[in-house]
């Protein structure tokens, strides 16, 4: 049989401490977990993979019909009763956005600030709206 170079400690018994306790399962564990090299890359990663959607642009008659029919909300805001407002939301972080759609009952209109409010206390801004829809019809 030949000899190797560790044949005399091969089969010895563990050396035990007797300054240090024994580290636990779960301790000993953790030397192996995966750590993060670079700081806030996952977030980065993750930012990246976010999708945003291109704003979409009316036309001239797409319009028309959008002011009207925020015209005759200003115009019935009592009768009106539940509004869609579909609008379209830059990404404060990247280039495009999101298109939301806010639900409620018209409270209040402002001309000068462009803004509508509903009556749960949201605040629509009018450039921003895309479409309109409600149970109502136009007179």
């Amino acid at each position: 049989m030949a000899s190797h170079n560790y044949d005399d400690i091969l089969h010895l018994p563990r050396p035990v401490s007797s300054r240090h306790a024994r580290m636990s399962m779960l301790d000993r564990g953790a030397q192996f977990a995966p750590f993060a090299a670079l700081v806030g890359y996952e977030s980065v990663l993750q930012e990246s993979a976010r999708l945003t959607d291109a704003e979409r642009f009316l036309e001239e008659d797409s319009k028309e019909q959008l002011n009207r029919r925020l015209r005759y909300i200003a115009d019935n805001m009592d009768a009106v009763g539940e509004v869609t407002f579909l609008c379209y939301i830059p990404d404060r972080q990247k280039s495009g956005g999101s298109y939301q759609s806010f639900v409620g009952a018209v409270k209040k209109i402002d001309l000068h600030r462009r803004t509508i409010w509903l009556e749960d206390g949201r605040e629509v801004d009018m450039d921003s709206v895309c479409a309109v829809e409600g149970s109502w019809e136009e007179e």
